[in-house]
């Protein structure tokens, strides 16, 4: 392919759609490669945004309808960038593009060889709280709506190969390998994204030990009436709606023992959403914000914080909770915390705890880094420019970052940093000329 007054966008979040769009608006080809099999990002798994509780989905779907049909956007879904060579003041890309063993120019995206699949595998769109099948298609809004075979997962039965056939479409090909697929583009923008904090590194807080601990992307998707529970908020151990709910705030960040030093900047703000999600969802819900300082610095978030205090009643405790256990018989958690305000230690008891799980660089970054020579900072992030004046350009020319590939931040920046490094890309394109 020859794309050589093309820009590269690297991941398909909300970033990289919002940077790929602004790119084809200006005439200029965007290719956008995401290693999922659709675009969409951790956004789409999101209930309600930030601070204005506006639905996650009715803003990010007509984005990824958009970029899927736009003339100027090319999508190269299941794909990884595997080398970056320097061509003059543009690139030379090498992008395998893995094989989904499904024809997408026959898949109509019926569903009918999912229906028939006789395994079923933990579905990481719901964060392991339900299951998919070996063939599948990551939500139902995905971009392209196309089915992919979990080759990991997959027993070759070859059913969905026969019922797909039985049906007249025949898109199931098991003799599918790599695709290698080479661009020259003058531009490249890093999108990336993110990835949540492992939180089994924080053995004192007992999740994956305590059916009840859950963590807040778990949250999101159970309050979604498109998640695994309908939007019926339940305990893992009994099915009970909880009647007392702690969330526990700096979870993996602002800690440089058990975690990362800096601050994920969404956690208080999602934590208060949810607070108030959960109290519209069940209306004489308990619930209780232990927090280590809250940082409401965005444009209507204090607005937000004062609502779930005054008009929802949320309870807001000071302290690092050092501890979670729970009590055998009734699977209740107990949460040990010194009130900082105070200095009284307390031990309360709840019928689930949210742990506000912060943000780390994504899986792989490193070796991208590597590939186009991208220095990252110490954090693991990738290295802008001039932190003071221009964030979205890297050190190597050419090369531009947006969203949480440069740091810790919410969806409007990261629509505003997409927009921002769009234009530079563009801009370097046209000075080249």
């Amino acid at each position: 392919m020859d794309g050589k007054e093309g820009v590269l966008i690297i991941g398909g979040g909300i970033a990289g759609i919002q940077a790929a769009l602004d790119v084809a608006d200006q005439g200029v080809k965007a290719y956008v490669v995401e290693s999922t099999p659709s675009v969409g990002g951790h956004m789409a798994m999101l209930d309600k945004t930030f601070p204005t509780l506006d639905c996650s989905a009715c803003i990010l779907t007509p984005k990824m309808v958009d970029v899927g049909r736009h003339p100027n956007v090319e999508l190269l879904t299941y794909s990884e960038v595997r080398k970056v060579k320097r061509e003059g003041r543009g690139f030379e890309v090498e992008i395998v593009k893995k094989p989904r063993y499904v024809d997408i120019s026959k898949c109509t995206g019926c569903g009918v060889c999912a229906r028939y699949c006789p395994v079923e595998v933990s579905d990481d769109f719901n964060a392991g709280m339900d299951v998919r099948k070996a063939i599948y298609v990551p939500f139902p809004q995905a971009v392209p709506l196309k089915y992919t075979i979990d080759e990991e997962h997959c027993i070759r039965c070859e059913l969905c190969k026969r019922i797909c056939e039985s049906i007249g479409a025949g898109a199931v090909n098991f003799d599918q390998v790599a695709e290698e697929v080479n661009l020259n583009v003058g531009a490249i923008i890093i999108a990336t994204g993110y990835k949540p904090f492992d939180v089994r590194q924080k053995k004192a807080y007992g999740y994956g030990k305590y059916p009840n601990v859950l963590t807040a992307l778990e949250l999101e998707r159970l309050l979604s009436a498109a998640g695994p529970t309908a939007g019926h908020i339940l305990r893992r151990s009994d099915g009970c709606i909880p009647k007392r709910v702690a969330f526990v705030q700096c979870v993996g960040s602002r800690d440089s023992h058990h975690g990362y030093p800096y601050c994920s900047r969404v956690c208080c703000m999602y934590a208060i959403k949810d607070s108030i999600l959960l109290k519209e969802h069940i209306p004489d819900v308990d619930v209780t914000i232990f927090y280590m300082d809250i940082r409401t610095y965005g444009k209507g978030f204090e607005e937000l914080y004062q609502r779930a205090k005054e008009e929802f009643k949320v309870r807001f405790r000071r302290g690092r909770v050092a501890r979670i256990y729970e009590i055998p018989e009734t699977h209740n958690l107990v949460v040990r915390v010194e009130d900082t305000e105070t200095g009284e230690i307390l031990q309360e008891e709840f019928e689930m705890v949210v742990l506000s799980v912060g943000l780390a660089p994504a899986d792989g970054i490193a070796e991208l880094s590597k590939i186009l020579e991208v220095p990252l900072d110490e954090y693991g992030y990738i290295e802008g420019a001039d932190a003071k004046i221009d964030t979205v350009s890297t050190k190597v020319p050419g090369v531009f970052v947006a969203g949480t590939a440069l740091s810790p931040k919410d969806v409007p920046d990261s629509v505003s940093e997409a927009s921002a490094a769009a234009m530079k890309a563009v801009t370097f394109l046209r000075g080249r000329k």
